[in-house]
C-alpha cells in the first residue's frame, strides 16, 4: 500500500500547530507539575532518605515520574486530537476524503507522540537541575521513550473515538492508568513488597514500562528487560488491532 504522505504531514502540522499555540497547557504547564514532583520528592525528600539498589532515591525516581507524564501527556494528546473534529463535525470530512485509516493514524499518532517526547526530553533536561543522575544505556532510553509514547498515543486515539463527550476523555487516565502508574513502581522498586504484593503487581501492565525504562537509566529493573519490551509490543499490537476494528466497523465514527 502506498502511503499518502501529503495527507499525513497535513494532519501532522495541523496537530503541532495546535500544541505551539497552546504551549503554557501543552508543554509548560506539565513540566512544572513534574519540576515540583522533582523539587520535594527528589530535592527534600530525597536527600533524607536511603539508596535503593545503589541508586539515590532522587535520582531512582525520575524514570517513574517520566513515566507518570508520559504516559498521562500521550493519552490526553491522541484522545483530545481525535476527539476534537468528532465534537466539531468535521471527522465527517475526513472520512470522505481519499485518506487511508492508516495516513489518518500515521496523523494523529505522529503528532500526539512527538509532543510527548518532546516533554520527556524537556523533563529529563528539567531534572537535572535538581537532581542528579545518569543513563547507562541512552540509546535503549530514547527507544523506550518513543516506544511509550507511541503505544499510549494510539490507546489514547482509541479512547478518543470512544469517548461521547469530554468529561469521558478523562476517565481512563485518571481512574486507571494514573493509579497503574502510582502503583507501578514509580516511587519504590516492587521487590521492597512482601512477596504476595509482589506477584500481584506483575499483573499492573505499568510496572513493565518504569521497570525497563528504569533499566535504560541505571541498569536495575524489578523485571527482565526483554519481558518489559515484550509486554509493551503486546500491548501495541493490541492497540493497532483496536483501532483497526474501529475503522473498520465504523464504530462511535459513522453515527
Amino acid at each position: 500500500m502506498t502511503i499518502n504522505w501529503h495527507a499525513v504531514a497535513a494532519i501532522y502540522r495541523f496537530e503541532m500547530a495546535r500544541t505551539f499555540r497552546t504551549l503554557v497547557q501543552s508543554i509548560a504547564s506539565p513540566v512544572l507539575s513534574t519540576s515540583l514532583y522533582f523539587v520535594v520528592f527528589g530535592a527534600a525528600i530525597g536527600s533524607r532518605m536511603g539508596a535503593i539498589d545503589g541508586v539515590s532515591y532522587g535520582a531512582f525516581i525520575i524514570p517513574g515520574l517520566v513515566m507518570l507524564t508520559l504516559l498521562s501527556e500521550s493519552i490526553a494528546n491522541a484522545s483530545f486530537g481525535i476527539y476534537m473534529p468528532k465534537w466539531s463535525g468535521t471527522i465527517y470530512e475526513l472520512l470522505s476524503a481519499p485518506v487511508a485509516t492508516a495516513e489518518v493514524v500515521l496523523g494523529y499518532v505522529g503528532a500526539a507522540a512527538s509532543k510527548s517526547v518532546m516533554l520527556g526530553v524537556l523533563m529529563l533536561l528539567t531534572a537535572r537541575v535538581f537532581v542528579d543522575y545518569s543513563v547507562a544505556h541512552p540509546i535503549w532510553m530514547a527507544l523506550f521513550l518513543l516506544l511509550t509514547a507511541v503505544t499510549f498515543s494510539l490507546f489514547g486515539f482509541i479512547i478518543g473515538i470512544w469517548a461521547d463527550g469530554f468529561e469521558k476523555l478523562q476517565i481512563i487516565p485518571l481512574m486507571v492508568v494514573t493509579p497503574l502508574t502510582f502503583l507501578g513502581g514509580s516511587f519504590y522498586s516492587i521487590s521492597m513488597l512482601p512477596p504476595f504484593w509482589q506477584k500481584l503487581t506483575l499483573f499492573n501492565p505499568v510496572v513493565y514500562l518504569i521497570s525497563g525504562f528504569r533499566w535504560s537509566f541505571y541498569g536495575i529493573s524489578d523485571v527482565n528487560i526483554v519481558t518489559s519490551v515484550g509486554m509493551t509490543l503486546l500491548f501495541m499490537l493490541l492497540c493497532l488491532g483496536g483501532i483497526a476494528w474501529i475503522f473498520k466497523t465504523g464504530y462511535k465514527l459513522r453515527n
